[in-house]
């Protein structure tokens, strides 16, 4: 795992942060003082790309739909099949809260 290379107590503040967020809105606010808005829509991008090819489309739909490179889809299909699972259950929790 290469977030193991990064575990520390910055970055569980910054999970413990994330973590005690209440709502979209707060979410709003902390990303805009935390971040670039480049930061947080490749962010938001890369989980949409997850999304979609969980949902079975093709690269190029993907690539005109979110504006996302090929080299970003494939680093989230090669998460999506050798990593973590992370994306998984992200997005099956948010499927079940709707």
């Amino acid at each position: 795992m290469q977030i193991d290379k990064l575990r520390g107590k910055e970055l569980d503040q910054l999970f413990q942060a994330i973590l005690a967020l209440e709502s979209v809105e707060e979410c709003y606010e902390f990303f805009d003082d935390l971040a670039t808005m480049n930061e947080v829509q490749s962010l938001a991008q890369r989980l949409e790309v997850a999304r979609m090819l969980r949902e079975g489309h093709t690269y190029h739909k993907i690539e005109n739909d979110t504006g996302a490179s090929t080299a970003t889809i494939s680093r989230v299909k090669r998460c999506l099949n050798y990593g973590n699972d992370a994306y998984t259950m992200a997005l099956d929790r948010i499927h079940k809260e709707e």
